[in-house]
């Protein structure tokens, strides 16, 4: 009998152990995303191979199985160096550089193309360019200008048109939206956001838009709204949790997530966590915080597969050649009934 109560006891002790560890990862977990109290479950963010450059406030869009890295920020200065990622061989190559070298540039693939528009040039004026890399041929064009300029703005891809969001002109962050028909290779105006914000990212599901975060001056904001292209009309939707900027986004499943940026009046430091949307559910939810926060970097997905490329690991003038993954659990990504 004593036997039996000890062996109990152990067991016991056990148990009462396996809780107290499972409870100290949640609250770890916890604390690492923010203090959210609805963190989602996800595996943890691995390194692949680094690019050729080490560079921050670049763009970046995928091609099928590659993800396309231009312009930026370097050690140099504003560069128009472009390089291509190959997702099934962990590989890197150089490709033909930007005609105009630009940072902050809005980048979108679309059709086959990759697209940049505007961005600072060397010297810090904004412009209104248009460029575009086939990558069946190797080569960039230059296509027509917006008119106005513009830089550190969102842009995105639907149907045939190009949506240039936001950004800044002058220091002022904007509201303005303006629309390229490419089969047209012409712009007009369309209706501005609600409100006005550089620094900004965006996602695309189907014909809706999502705008998400920014800055107004050294405020972040956590604002997020939709466009539907098919209505032209403007929502306001659930705010993020953290108040983000200098950051990117990406759409997949049906979910739009939100990778990095830089805290300013909020305490100067680049941001670890990691949220998504479910428009379904229109809620925020938190991933695993990223393996080396960054601004000014590049976000792709493929499948349930998110990229982080490059970025600076501080505000400021930092850079890196780093890419990083993060592979989102298919339970997270499933309709809940």
């Amino acid at each position: 009998m004593t036997a039996s109560r000890g062996r109990i006891r152990v067991l016991l002790a056990a148990a009462v152990a396996a809780v107290g560890v499972a409870a100290v990862i949640a609250v770890s977990e916890k604390e690492a995303n923010g203090g959210s109290a609805t963190t989602a479950s996800s595996k943890r963010w691995l390194p692949l191979a680094s690019g050729p450059f080490s560079r921050s406030e670049v763009g970046a869009a995928r091609v099928g199985g590659f993800i396309y890295v231009v312009g930026g920020d370097a050690t140099s200065g504003t560069t128009n160096r472009a390089a291509r990622y190959e997702i099934a061989t962990d590989s890197w190559d150089v490709i033909a550089p930007m005609p105009i070298g630009v940072d902050h540039p809005a980048v979108v693939a679309h059709r086959g193309k990759v697209y940049v528009h505007g961005g600072y040039m060397s010297g810090g004026a904004e412009t209104d360019a248009l460029q575009r890399f086939d990558p069946a041929t190797g080569d960039w064009t230059t296509l027509t200008p917006s008119g106005p300029p513009r830089a550190a703005e969102a842009l995105a891809a639907v149907n045939g048109r190009l949506y240039a969001i936001g950004g800044a002109r002058n220091g002022s962050p904007l509201t303005t939206v303006e629309i390229y028909d490419i089969a047209q290779d012409s712009w007009r105006s369309g209706p501005s956001m609600k409100v006005a914000r550089e620094h900004v990212a965006s996602g695309v599901l189907g014909r809706r838009i999502f705008v998400l975060g920014g800055r107004q001056g050294s405020l972040n904001l956590d604002a997020v709204e939709r466009f539907h292209t098919g209505r032209g009309r403007w929502v306001t939707l659930p705010s993020l949790h953290v108040p983000r900027s200098g950051f990117q986004a990406a759409a997949f499943r049906n979910r739009v997530i939100a990778v990095g940026g830089e805290q300013l009046a909020e305490g100067d430091r680049t941001i670890a966590t990691v949220e998504i949307y479910n428009p379904r559910r229109k809620r925020w939810r938190f991933l695993a915080p990223m393996r080396t926060p960054r601004h000014g970097l590049g976000v792709v997905s493929r499948g349930r597969r998110v990229f982080a490329v490059e970025g600076g690991p501080q505000p400021g003038g930092a850079f890196s050649s780093l890419l990083e993954f993060l592979d989102v659990r298919k339970r997270r990504l499933a309709p809940r009934r």
